[in-house]
């Protein structure tokens, strides 16, 4: 499954014909506000699994037996309460709602999630879920995963958790945790290879027509915003001439001479008030520059990149390969609007030709 970011991958053969001799029992823990995507798409998958021959017990519960009202309006009904679940529970999976504090407020939900985890040899969360992970402390001292924008808030509010906030999803022992909503289906195709092997999970993805393993992290779908010093300061200003034109001579000796100040010192005065490099920064700036002219416009990547500033497709190439984890072509098919897609169909006898330049 390569391509992928993810970490902590297992050998997974060992185990996959243990798995088919008996059913693996699956707690999905339901509850009000909870994002309906973060219970749905995990359920799907192992439950198509089963029509391939995997032996998933899904069952649904609440912390107090009744259905539960999820974040869209849609109810969820649930298979009873925790006290009718089997003894044994081979997987936990935790979904999140957007509001986490309501969340781990909920002591109910997490007193429930800390139990069922010492009858789980596995315990996995989907996007904010991790927070309920973390305030039951199951993440004290583990790498985990969630939504990008929620990983500051992850870092801050739990300081013994290392927070990963690229990947899809990070193993460390035998929690999981996955990145937004939708990670929660690379999740749990993971959790299917490792049962059943690579195999099983692909008929699994095709059927349900997703990513077998999904190509890059959360970067490509996040902003890369850098923290903004304060008005008049020398850095501000420097920020404001790199994004004011992506594409103009940014080196440090320039950048230096515009803020008055020598190369060193500003330097250190980046480093001091955003934590990057001016070099880097001229770098995430001309990155998102990149973003936008592929999401908004047809140019070609060659284009692309001499207007954001990267002077070739190769540099582009580069950058978004480090940073996004997919090339500028692959960025701009993921990221096109309905309105192109439609505009660009073509019959299926017919075959559309392909700029495949050095970009792609």
């Amino acid at each position: 499954m390569g391509g992928v970011a993810r970490e902590g991958r297992p050998d997974s053969v060992g185990r996959a014909g243990d798995a088919r001799r008996r059913r693996h029992v699956v707690v999905l823990i339901a509850f009000d506000g909870v994002q309906l995507l973060d219970v749905s798409g995990p359920a799907e998958v192992l439950t198509t699994a089963n029509s391939y021959g995997a032996r998933y017990d899904l069952h649904v519960v609440s912390p107090a037996g009744h259905d539960v009202r999820t974040s869209s309006g849609v109810r969820v009904g649930v298979d009873g309460s925790p006290a009718e679940l089997p003894r044994r529970v081979d997987t936990l999976i935790v979904p999140g709602r957007r509001d986490w504090r309501r969340a781990v407020a909920d002591t109910d939900l997490v007193h429930l999630t800390a139990a069922l985890a010492t009858r789980a040899p596995r315990v996995t969360s989907v996007c904010a879920g991790a927070f309920v992970l973390a305030e039951a402390g199951l993440l004290d001292g583990r790498r985990a995963a969630t939504h990008w924008e929620l990983a500051r808030e992850l870092a801050a509010a739990y300081p013994q958790v290392r927070v990963a906030a690229d990947p899809l999803f990070v193993r460390d022992g035998p929690v999981v945790t996955s990145a937004g909503v939708t990670a929660g289906i690379d999740l749990a195709l993971a959790l299917v290879e490792d049962d059943h092997g690579a195999h099983l999970a692909r008929d699994v993805a095709r059927q349900l027509v997703v990513f077998m393993a999904r190509p890059g992290g959360q970067s490509q779908f996040s902003k890369r915003l850098a923290p903004e010093p304060s008005e008049g300061t020398a850095v501000r200003r420097v920020m404001d001439t790199v994004t004011a034109d992506p594409a103009d001579d940014h080196s440090l000796d320039s950048l230096a001479r515009q803020a008055g100040v020598s190369a060193r010192h500003l330097g250190r005065l980046f480093r001091a008030e955003t934590g990057m490099t001016p070099g880097q920064y001229v770098e995430s700036v001309r990155l998102e520059a990149a973003r936008a002219l592929l999401e908004a416009g047809p140019g070609t990547v060659e284009e692309v990149a001499r207007r954001a500033g990267f002077g070739s497709s190769e540099s582009l190439r580069r950058v978004f390969q480090q940073h996004l984890g997919v090339a500028p072509t692959a960025y701009r098919a993921r990221f096109r609007t309905a309105g192109d897609e439609l505009r660009t169909e073509v019959p299926p006898n017919r075959v559309r030709r392909r700029d495949r330049g050095v970009g792609e």
